[in-house]
């Protein structure tokens, strides 16, 4: 179908409808900035509301529970969902209102130039016609002239009373308009001819011309349309499997939550370990004084007893020291109080003291992987001085190392309100003394958690005087074979020892069972390596 041939004579309606059609396309425009404009808001409101109900840094330990844990994991995805909605904004900005943009001046400009170019086929066909209608009037008044001086000469012609000059005279006027007359016929027939071909070739040819174009650029237009509304749909479907990959991990955080867990975890964190108190005896006072000297009664409480519950109710309900002065005697004062967490009950103060515990031996850790790092590196100096200079690590070095022992000490002293918590009387395990040992031989090794060489349980606490005084805990231990490494060790696990392949070493401890044999290296250095890994020779199969 052509609109050239269909609508021939709707110049001005198809003029009309390309303009709308450019219209709709502005009008698409302003709504993909709309829409930008909401999806952009919306990504910021939900970033906005994913930040507002994050978890804050004094209520970290109530995001333990697995349903607070599944809340963090849900606004995370929420957080991730809403920086989809960012990209859908940045894709319809950036490509297809771009793009709209650039063919609303195109079809302009086309449009303004095809209108033009009829426009002037309009002015040239009316011209024409002009000129027609022109020669046309022009053809009518000779005509009549014509007809008129014929009938004026006829008239003379037919009156004896007027002269022959005069007849003649009327004779000429007649022949002269007629000839004018014939003249104008003559224009008047080539005007016409002109005029029907040139309407001719403007209904066939030109004008279906200026149609066809714009009928290009509509369809032009329409197909555009059709291609940005796929873009539109397109971009929603790209970011379709993100969002759905949200949508599943909100899923997976909600079949996170265990109730049964978090149950178990309320009674970890709330449990006192008080055992239930006993019923409340009855007291018969008619039979008080009586029975005074009878075992079987009722306990009474000793006024010592009186006076230490009321002393520690007092000391529960002591308010702080108000006024400036107050200020750092009084936290120093709770600082030392609460040190050992001895205000706290059983339970709590034991997962209290054992988080303490933790904490100070991944302290341990980073210290002692600095250190080894900073021996590595001396040794790098002392082997090539155009590097650096070895002695710059000394200050270091021994900076670390006071760190480790002050770090030690700290662990001592907890693992000790640890064990005064339990109801035990023990020391540090064999492997915490001989990373002491270690750290002051410059030889430090670093904690694998999935690793544990065995913690030594011979000889512990003896009450020799002096004890912790020396910082060589290791000297009680005799000599019992030799062994040599099938395979090298890196002694990475806290406790552990580096050994090479076919290196000799000193057995100081048997295998108990637990796949660990305690060794002594020739530079004095001690700890545990695998028993598999070595090949041990005793002195006592020599002497049987």
């Amino acid at each position: 179908m052509s609109w050239g041939l269909e609508l021939w004579d709707q110049y001005d309606n198809v003029g009309q409808h390309t303009e709308k059609g450019i219209y709709f396309c502005e009008k698409f425009t302003h709504f993909l900035k709309e829409r930008c404009t909401i999806e952009q808001e919306y990504a910021r409101s939900l970033k906005r509301l994913v930040k507002n109900f994050q978890p804050k840094k004094k209520e970290e330990n109530e995001y333990q529970f697995s349903w607070a844990k599944a809340f963090v994991d849900m606004i995370k995805e929420l957080h991730d969902l809403a920086g989809q909605h960012e990209v859908i904004a940045e894709n319809l900005q950036g490509t297809v209102s771009k793009e709209l943009h650039v063919l609303i001046s195109e079809l302009k400009q086309e449009r303004r130039k095809h209108l033009a170019e009829g426009s002037k086929l309009q002015e040239q066909l009316q011209r024409s016609t002009n000129l027609l209608e022109r020669s046309k009037r022009q053809y009518e008044r000779a005509f009549k002239e014509s007809e008129k001086a014929l009938d004026n000469y006829r008239k003379a012609d037919a009156d004896i009373n007027l002269s022959r000059a005069e007849v003649e005279k009327y004779r000429v006027i007649m022949n002269s308009k007629a000839t004018q007359c014939e003249e104008c016929k003559n224009d008047y027939a080539s005007q016409l001819q002109n005029t029907n071909l040139f309407q001719r070739e403007y209904y066939t040819s030109l004008m279906p011309k200026v149609f066809q174009d714009l009928q290009d650029i509509d369809e032009k237009r329409i197909n555009k349309i059709q291609e940005f509304i796929g873009q539109c749909a397109n971009t929603e479907h790209n970011v379709i499997p993100i969002i759905n990959t949200c949508i599943e991990g909100m899923n997976k955080a909600a079949n996170s939550i265990n109730a049964k867990e978090d149950s178990k975890l309320v009674i970890a964190r709330y449990k006192s370990g008080y055992s239930i108190p006993e019923d409340i005896p009855f007291e018969d006072l008619s039979v008080a004084q009586t029975n005074e000297n009878n075992h079987t009664a009722p306990k009474q409480k000793t006024p010592a007893d009186k006076n230490t519950i009321k002393s520690a109710t007092l000391s529960g309900r002591q308010k702080t020291r108000k006024g400036i002065f107050g200020i750092f005697s009084g936290s120093k004062q709770t600082d030392n109080q609460n040190e050992d967490f001895s205000d706290l009950p059983p339970n709590q103060r034991r997962r209290k003291l054992q988080s303490k515990i933790d904490n100070i031996k991944r302290d341990m850790a980073k210290e002692q992987a600095e250190r080894e790092g900073m021996l590595k590196m001396r040794d790098v100096y002392a082997s090539n001085t155009a590097l650096g200079d070895p002695s710059s690590l000394d200050k270091k070095i021994e900076e670390n190392a006071q760190k480790i022992d002050t770090l030690r000490h700290e662990l001592q002293k907890f693992e000790s309100f640890l064990v005064e918590c339990d109801g035990k009387h023990r020391r540090h395990s064999a492997s915490d003394d001989s990373l002491s040992q270690s750290v002051s031989e410059g030889s430090v090794h670093q904690q694998d958690p999935e690793q544990k060489p065995p913690i030594n349980t011979s000889n512990m606490y003896q009450a020799v005087e002096g004890d912790f005084t020396d910082g060589d805990e290791f000297d009680n231990y005799s000599v019992i074979g030799t062994c040599r490494a099938l395979y090298p060790f890196d002694g990475s696990s806290e406790g552990s020892i580096l050994m090479n392949e076919n290196e000799e070493m000193y057995v100081l401890e048997q295998d108990q069972g637990d796949g660990w044999t305690r060794v002594r290296r020739d530079d004095g250095s001690e700890g545990f390596v695998p028993t598999s890994y070595v090949s041990v020779h005793l002195y006592e199969s020599d002497q049987v």
